[in-house]
């Protein structure tokens, strides 16, 4: 195993999401719920993205940090990229939420973040459309990770949980289903309940991958 990839929302933070957190610091719960909602029923990242910018419209610094600070975080996770990285292999954040939230996990000792390109905050810009990831976007930067470290998707580990990890769970061999949705079933090598990633990543080491 060389890479491995790892899903933000409801993999490394346990039943929530960067979108539910930061909308909890502004009160804004009821409102983020039913966008959730839209977004399981077929609602385009991009579209989620622009309706998510407009609620948002008070954002600061100070209340993203408070909603990261504050998300449910597995426990474990600055342990297991400290341990891939001691084993000379790397470690990706590749998740549909505002690249402001993913970028801080680099602090935690991620390789790289991948996130949707957001406007800073505070906002004095709109949302970019194309700039927002989808499914297709995580193969997308798997193969261009690859590319840059010299492996293949072979070398690869993914650990998801919902719909939006599915294309990627069928380009790689390896991979563990985190708390995971229906979207999964019968997709993920491994599957993991709980609240420590220490224990998802050792079924890849385990599986023999």
């Amino acid at each position: 195993m060389k890479l491995h990839l790892f899903d933000l929302d409801g993999t490394l933070i346990r039943g929530s999401a960067a979108a539910v957190e930061i909308s909890r610091q502004l009160n804004l719960s009821e409102e983020i719920a039913a966008l959730e909602k839209g977004f399981l029923g077929g609602l385009a990242p991009d579209e989620f993205a622009v309706r998510a910018h407009a609620l948002w419209a008070e954002l600061t610094p100070e209340k993203v940090t408070a909603a990261f600070d504050g998300a449910p975080w597995l426990d474990g996770i600055r342990e297991v990229w400290s341990d891939i990285r001691e084993r000379g292999e790397r470690s990706a954040v590749i998740s549909l939420s505002p690249d402001f939230f993913v970028e801080r996990l680099r602090d935690w000792g991620a390789d790289t973040t991948h996130g949707s390109a957001w406007p800073a905050v505070p906002f004095t810009a709109p949302i970019h459309r194309p700039g927002i990831l989808n499914a297709a976007a995580k193969v997308r930067i798997a193969r261009e990770l690859c590319a840059r470290y010299g492996f293949g998707l072979e070398d690869c580990a993914a650990y998801g949980d919902s719909m939006s990890d599915a294309a990627l769970f069928a380009a790689v061999p390896h991979t563990v289903a985190v708390n995971a949705d229906r979207h999964l079933a019968g997709l993920s090598r491994h599957t993991y309940t709980g609240g420590d990633l220490r224990a998802a990543y050792a079924l890849i080491r385990n599986g023999g991958a």
